[in-house]
């Protein structure tokens, strides 16, 4: 769309900037000025500046620079267009239209736009009504608080569908209007139309402009509504269909709500439905948002990553941990694939079986739900812990087949040179997996060689590790593993007491965690994992401990289970240590070289020379 220059010109003389900016930044005069901390970096003294009478905003700080309008696209994160109809909204004018068509669908769409805002409100007042007030009850009772109750707009659809069609008759509205916006259909009877959202919890769906473009409808716990009517079982959630203003498949609920906390560095988390956003930000994760009830479509991903004003586009895809978790994240995975460009991909995390961030947020505390995401994984990392859960690894054959599939999934990739790095990750990940294995390190004596078979002489060798393992996962993850391992295997105790008291966690509550077993476990007495967890209770550990035996840790190390081999288990516990101390060592290697390029002193040489010494040896 092309912007006349006189229209800017007007729509800037319109707007007093200092007002627009103080909406967004607490401003104080200072003479002819207006000075405040700038809001595009971390600050204590004030060092920006809004000139009204030039027009235009300055950073002293870092140089941010601009109009009203500039200043709109960066600190809302929006487009040049999106920011001109967000201005000539706030100053009452409208943005120029090319065409005759255009124009008339303008007007269409303003009329959907009003038709939608005052429908938001009438659900709202429905929501208040003391006719309804066990509706305002449940909602309440399901933990969504008044204040977030008035953010999103929630409100309650009655059981009369005569009540809104005769509300928005009275504003002015036809009936074509309604049923063009989804609120009222036709009766396939022959009756009069009804209203589509009937006895539901109504969650407004917004665009990015925070407008009102359709709507989800969650049904009333059955003690709240009458029976159901012979074999019609209503649908748990029904959401609006496309309109002239709405196409679900780009849209993502909560993104006008969520696009300030974004721009303030918070991550973008996706989760599945209305009541996780307003839970996930009810917690502190003002990041989140849902598709449509639908799969993330190439849209919603292109958006997820518009929405992230940083260089590294990576949002959060959060998925139940059961089969159709699974099931979804693949189906996300494969939509992404063909998608991804340098610095532009998606992270996955799984919830404990029966969970849903709302629900664990309810039980476990905003904590839980932050180990669940500090504890995802690349999508690289998941497609590969897909293909070799699902593949026969005991023949060449199927060695072979997983080779294959893998290099087809990574020819999806359109990008050269993502794929390019795809297909040497993988490479890398299938030589180490495959190549012939040396015997555990000896620093456990005879342990190392397998497990004792009780015949003379005789150790059983330890079958490989299951292949499903968070090779470029966090110091966190491996720390959890290791945890979770031994809180369901106590038995290796005695095996792994030293290397585990030399181990270095780097979050301390994880490492809270690791010196309680070390003290519990050191002691006489003999404890299964029921006993364990409880004395972890008593000690005040409980929310560590829920981040720690969960399905999330599961994903990554499938011996980390209770009932796992136990011979599967010790080799597996080995190598995540091995894998830990490999990773603590690069990189104290790497801050050592830091500072042997920043001085070249003979203490920094010699340094650097025994950490490069241990490293050598340790690969032998």
């Amino acid at each position: 769309m092309s912007i006349p220059p006189q229209f800017l010109n007007d729509l800037r003389d319109r707007l007093n900037l200092s007002d627009i900016v103080g909406k967004r930044v607490k401003l104080t005069r200072a003479g002819r000025e207006f000075k405040g901390c700038c809001p595009f970096h971390n600050e204590k003294s004030p060092s920006f500046t809004v000139n009204d009478d030039k027009q235009f905003y300055h950073c002293f700080g870092c140089g941010a620079h601009g109009d009203v309008i500039g200043f709109t696209m960066q600190h809302d994160n929006l487009s040049f267009i999106d920011a001109i109809e967000s201005l000539a909204a706030e100053a009452g004018m409208q943005v120029p239209q090319s065409s005759p068509a255009e124009r008339e669908k303008a007007k269409e769409q303003k009329n959907l736009y009003s038709l939608m805002d005052d429908t938001a409100k009438f659900f709202s007042d429905q929501l208040r009504a003391p006719v309804n007030r066990d509706a305002l009850a449940y909602v309440l009772e399901r933990g969504i608080t008044e204040q977030y109750i008035e953010s999103f707009r929630i409100g309650y659809a009655p059981a009369d569908s005569k009540l809104l069609r005769g509300y928005l008759k009275e504003k002015g509205y036809t009936y074509q209007q309604m049923k063009d916006a989804d609120v009222i259909r036709e009766s396939n009877r022959g009756t009069e139309p009804y209203a589509f959202f009937r006895e539901r919890i109504m969650f407004p769906v917004a665009d990015k402009r925070g407008r009102i473009v359709a709507f989800g409808g969650r049904i009333l716990p059955d003690h709240l509504r009458p029976p159901d009517r012979g074999d019609y079982k209503p649908a748990k959630y029904m959401n609006s269909a496309d309109t002239p203003i709405f196409h679900k498949s780009r849209i993502l609920y909560g993104e006008s709500h969520a696009r300030q906390a974004v721009s303030d560095g918070q991550a973008v988390i996706v989760v599945e439905g209305y009541v996780d956003v307003v839970a996930c930000f009810q917690g502190g994760f003002q990041g989140a948002v849902a598709p449509m009830g639908t799969a993330l479509t190439d849209e919603q991903i292109l958006r997820l990553w518009k929405l992230i004003p940083m260089d590294m586009k990576v949002p959060i895809l959060c998925f139940d941990g059961d089969k159709a978790g699974q099931r979804a994240a693949f189906r996300a995975c494969e939509n992404l694939l063909p998608l991804l460009k340098p610095n532009h991909s998606a992270r996955f995390a799984f919830l404990p079986d029966g969970q849903d961030p709302d629900s664990l947020i309810k039980e476990k505390g905003r904590e839980a739900f932050e180990g669940i995401l500090n504890a995802s994984i690349s999508l690289s990392e998941f497609l590969w812990n897909h293909y070799v859960s699902v593949s026969d690894l005991t023949t060449p054959e199927g060695k072979a087949g997983l080779e294959k599939i893998l290099n087809d999934q990574v020819d999806k990739i359109s990008d050269r040179t993502v794929q390019q790095y795809y297909k040497q990750n993988f490479r890398n990940k299938l030589y180490e997996t495959f190549r012939p294995q040396k015997n555990q390190s000896n620093w456990s004596g005879n342990a190392s060689k397998g497990k004792w078979n009780g015949k003379k002489g005789g150790y059983t060798p330890v079958p490989q590790v299951n292949l499903r393992r968070p090779g470029g996962a966090n110091n966190a993850l491996y720390a959890r593993i290791l945890l979770a391992t031994l809180i369901n295997h106590p038995s290796i105790f005695d095996v792994i007491e030293e290397r585990l008291g030399l181990l270095r966690f780097e979050h301390a509550e994880l490492d809270n965690v690791r010196q309680a077993l070390l003290e519990l476990l050191s002691t006489d007495q003999v404890l299964d994992t029921k006993a364990i967890q409880g004395h972890l209770n008593d000690l005040g550990l409980q929310t560590e401990l829920d981040s720690i035996v969960s399905e999330a840790v599961y994903t990554h190390a499938g011996f980390a289970r209770a009932g796992s081999d136990d011979s599967e288990v010790l080799g597996g516990w080995n190598e995540i240590a091995e894998r830990l101390g490999a990773r603590d060592l690069g990189e104290e290697i790497q801050r050592v070289r830091r500072e042997f390029v920043d001085d070249f002193s003979e203490e920094n040489e010699k340094r650097f020379l025994a950490l490069q010494s241990v490293k050598n040896n340790t690969k032998r």
